[in-house]
Order: C-alpha cells, then sequence, then structure tokens
C-alpha cells in the first residue's frame, strides 16, 4: 500500500478488521500507524467507525502530595 494513497472499499475493511485485531491484542494506535505507514488520526478514525472501544491514556498520573 502506498503511503498516503486512498483506502475504499474491500481493502478499506480488510485493513479495519486487521488493525481492529492488533489494537485488541493490546498494540496501540501509535504502534498501528507506524506499521502500516498511515497516520494516528487515520488509524484512530478507522477504529472509532468500526466502534472498537478505545484504551484510555495511560501512563502515570499526578497524585495530591501529603
Amino acid at each position: 500500500m502506498r503511503k498516503g494513497a486512498r483506502i475504499t472499499g474491500s481493502a478499506r475493511d480488510k485493513l479495519t478488521t486487521d488493525l481492529r485485531r492488533k489494537y485488541e491484542k493490546g498494540l496501540s494506535i501509535r504502534a498501528l500507524a507506524d506499521g502500516t505507514g498511515r497516520s494516528y488520526g487515520f488509524v484512530h478514525r478507522l477504529l472509532v467507525d468500526a466502534d472498537v472501544p478505545l484504551r484510555g491514556r495511560g501512563g502515570a498520573t499526578r497524585t495530591k502530595k501529603k
């Protein structure tokens, strides 16, 4: 798949299914974007359009000092 090429129809459906499976196995959206050569926003949009429940951002949280 060429970088920036428009993906439609069955190719888009196949990519969405593949990304969904990998995301549900624990890969991040950023890792999926890097692996496919697509942007973070494109991968995020595909997952949202496919009704995939997205994980929280994670990372360290700030706590109030005692």
